[in-house]
């Protein structure tokens, strides 16, 4: 099972995840980093979001284990 890991030492809350896939990724209120919703992608089109916002991550805080 692939699963979307964060680490919120590197996010710098620029939000490209949550406009990518808004069901999986929201930002804290207190700070802006990412929140993951859903740390397990439901189907393929989910995967194939969840890989995207990790590419598009400019500070590479996303990434996907298996």
């Amino acid at each position: 099972m692939t699963k979307i890991v964060a680490n919120l030492d590197r996010c710098v809350g620029a939000g490209q995840c949550v406009l990518t896939d808004p069901d999986a990724f929201d930002q804290s209120d207190e700070d802006g980093t990412v929140v993951v919703l859903q740390d397990a992608p439901a189907d393929d089109q989910a995967l194939k979001r969840a890989r995207v916002a990790v590419e598009i991550c400019p500070s590479r805080a996303l990434f996907l284990a298996e």
